[in-house]
């Protein structure tokens, strides 16, 4: 029995399909099938049912899957084990981010982890802060760059790397353009402009109206902060904006201060507070803290 032979049958078993397993690793679909025939041959038992409707397990592929698994697990912290007591950093770590973020040099830190990390394999997935949460606490991300409220998610932790105040504004010749302050009850019958759902912003709004008594009533939606701004200076409605966007845009919009509370947004590096994190993804959170020693107000997208 080879550990190759487990995570065939592994991959296969969890992909369903032939095919799939042999794109996900990267070898020739008649080698996996070879592979697994062997190992069924040496078990003495057939593990997967290969029916025209689809490729699943039988019983004792079932019984004997957990033990594949945990044997390639078995096998990987060992070569881990080895790799931190001679120095060679190895795995994977997926990393997520919000599709905006100017004020992070993410290339930049990817590039200094890659060179410090060669054998590391880095995959970079974007999403809305809500969908990188999700898979956060799915375990399906290690760390991730997201757009949240001053509350930190149940189950996280957090290292700031902006923090700064959401504002409304409007056009120059807008209804509420010679106004400097806003209370958030005063929103209630404005036509808002924001980031969708699922967004840091979008966040602090709904948040904000909701400790108001009402929900905000939202005309325009867009996923990207420049167009929210451009929208609002066109006069379609009031934007909600981080404060950096919208003093950007100091000659098409007058930026109002929201009170009542006060509207706050962060963007924050993002990752599991309890639960094991593999020395990989350890290694590149300490080299992002270390990078984003003191958090700073910025442009991007809440």
């Amino acid at each position: 029995m080879e550990m190759r032979q487990l995570e065939y049958f592994v991959a296969v078993a969890e992909e369903r399909s032939f095919t799939r397993a042999a794109a996900r690793l990267h070898v020739s679909q008649p080698g996996i099938s070879a592979q697994i025939r062997r190992l069924e041959r040496e078990l003495g038992q057939e593990l997967l049912d290969r029916s025209a409707r689809g490729t699943g397990l039988t019983k004792v592929g079932a019984a004997v899957l957990p033990y594949a698994r945990a044997a390639l697990e078995a096998a990987a912290g060992a070569r881990l084990a080895v790799d931190e007591m001679t120095g060679l950093l190895r795995g994977q770590v997926a990393i997520g981010t919000i599709p905006s973020c100017p004020a992070l040099d993410l290339p930049g830190l990817l590039a200094g982890f890659h060179k410090a990390h060669p054998a590391v394999e880095v995959t970079l997935r974007e999403a809305t802060s809500a969908a990188l949460v999700d898979d956060l606490r799915a375990g399906l991300l290690d760390l991730a760059f997201a757009a949240l409220t001053p509350a930190t998610p149940a189950g996280l932790s957090t290292h700031d790397v902006t923090d700064e105040r959401v504002v409304a504004a409007v056009a120059p010749d807008g209804p509420l353009a010679g106004v400097t302050t806003i209370t958030v009850a005063g929103l209630r019958d404005q036509a808002l402009i924001s980031l969708p759902p699922g967004t840091g912003l979008r966040w602090c709004l709904e948040e904000a109206c909701a400790a108001a008594g009402f929900r905000p009533r939202v005309a325009f939606e867009a996923g990207d902060p420049e167009m929210v701004a451009r929208l609002a200076g066109q006069g379609l409605g009031v934007a909600v904006l981080p404060e950096s966007v919208a003093a950007a845009h100091a000659g098409e919009l007058r930026p109002i201060v929201v009170t009542g509370p006060e509207m706050r947004g962060r963007i924050a590096l993002t990752w599991r507070s309890e639960g094991p994190i593999t020395p990989a993804a350890r290694a590149l959170l300490q080299l992002a803290v270390l990078t984003l020693r003191a958090p700073r107000a910025g442009s991007g997208a809440l």
